[in-house]
């Protein structure tokens, strides 16, 4: 594999992680710091298990970062370039 081809399959991943809106509304609000998950879901109107489900893809692709505070799991970005290309794309397409 080229390093081109590593570039666009990368490309082509970060698009998959946020192809679906839910996770782009869990990206914009962790753009304002981090949450736990109660927290995601006053913010966001969905069902826990969707949010568990969402978090869940997120995490796993690198995107968000977690940690445990008792009972509570708190869900940070770690990975900016993300929320650069969420805020470019969604810019875009508000114009």
């Amino acid at each position: 594999m080229t390093r081109s081809d590593q570039v666009f399959e990368s490309a082509a991943e970060m698009f998959r992680v946020m192809s679906a809106p839910m996770r782009l509304k869990i990206i914009s609000s962790l753009c304002h710091g981090e949450k736990n998950v109660g927290q995601l879901l006053a913010e966001i109107g969905t069902t826990q298990p969707n949010m568990s489900q969402h978090l869940n893809t997120l995490y796993r692709s690198g995107v968000l970062g977690k940690r445990r505070d008792g009972v509570q799991i708190y869900y940070r970005i770690i990975n900016e370039r993300v929320v650069g290309v969420c805020r470019a794309m969604c810019d875009e397409v508000a114009v």
